[in-house]
């Protein structure tokens, strides 16, 4: 798609887009219903960036835009906040849901159209649990050499790419700067991946942070991450499900599977999806 967007002389023409905000355990996005075309006329991943901007537009993790579907209920387009275009996102998709429910496209039980394919969701209150695509490229404990240092690595696909490092303390894991580093890696060019750095502890909980992908940043919570960390787990030392993950913003995300060996499917992400606001976005929010 061209970018057709005027900013001198077409701020004022701007159709109206309405929006939700949404949280899903600490991950903001902004939830859009697009079907009938009411995004602004431009590419949508230059959209994304300006919406995203913190403190001078809506701001967020990411844009959500709610499209139609022959093969679903409906599809969506989903952006990181840098404008990057992502095939999943586990609390974006949890919050998704909980709009298009909301907005009547959907019922309880939805499916819907991901650049990873179809994603099966179910609305319970404010609570959405979705099942995620089987995780695939499961790869247990190699080593990685980030600037001289050694680190000993898992990584999976969860619908997008992971690694996951464990360490002793979460508290004191360096996550911007390791993890932005092994985003970066040669290991994992040209896509890049997300980074995990998680605690174990005694009774099967994870506690685990994130640096993102897209954002660039270490962010709250993210839903792909803590399947990624929940599967690595299971696979090192058979726990079962589910397995519930604290992350950074105080939620805790719960992760059902089934498992054969180290093949896992049936996979469920589960935790809160909440609507903040509903709004109309204003021209001055692009500038």
């Amino acid at each position: 798609m061209k970018a057709k967007f005027c900013l001198a002389g077409s701020l004022k023409q701007m159709k109206k887009f309405r929006f939700f905000k949404t949280s899903g355990s600490g991950n903001d996005f902004i939830v859009a219903d697009n079907r009938e075309g009411q995004a602004p006329d431009m590419e949508f991943s230059r959209l994304a960036a300006l919406l995203c901007r913190r403190k001078y537009s809506v701001g967020a993790d990411g844009l959500i835009l709610l499209e139609n579907s022959t093969e679903a209920d409906f599809a969506w387009r989903f952006f990181n906040s840098d404008g990057s275009e992502a095939q999943m996102c586990g609390n974006g998709s949890r919050c998704a849901a909980r709009v298009a429910h909301l907005l009547g496209i959907a019922g309880p039980e939805m499916s819907f159209m991901t650049l990873a394919g179809k994603i099966k969701a179910e609305v319970m209150g404010d609570r959405v649990k979705v099942k995620m695509t089987d995780p695939a490229d499961l790869r247990l404990f190699y080593p990685l050499t980030v600037d001289g240092k050694e680190f000993n690595v898992s990584s999976v696909n969860t619908g997008v790419p992971h690694v996951v490092l464990l360490v002793d303390d979460i508290k004191k894991a360096e996550v911007l700067l390791h993890g932005r580093k092994i985003r970066h890696h040669q290991e994992y060019a040209p896509a890049g991946t997300n980074v995990n750095f998680v605690q174990l502890r005694r009774g099967g909980d994870i506690f685990i942070r994130t640096y993102e992908r897209g954002v660039e940043d270490e962010t709250l919570a993210c839903g792909t991450g803590a399947v990624a960390a929940a599967i690595v787990r299971s696979a090192t030392d058979a726990s079962a499900s589910p397995i519930h993950v604290h992350v950074k913003g105080g939620e805790v995300l719960t992760i059902h599977f089934s498992r054969k060996g180290l093949k896992y499917f049936d996979v469920f992400l589960e935790g809160d999806a909440k609507i903040i606001y509903e709004a109309e976005l204003g021209a001055d929010a692009l500038r």
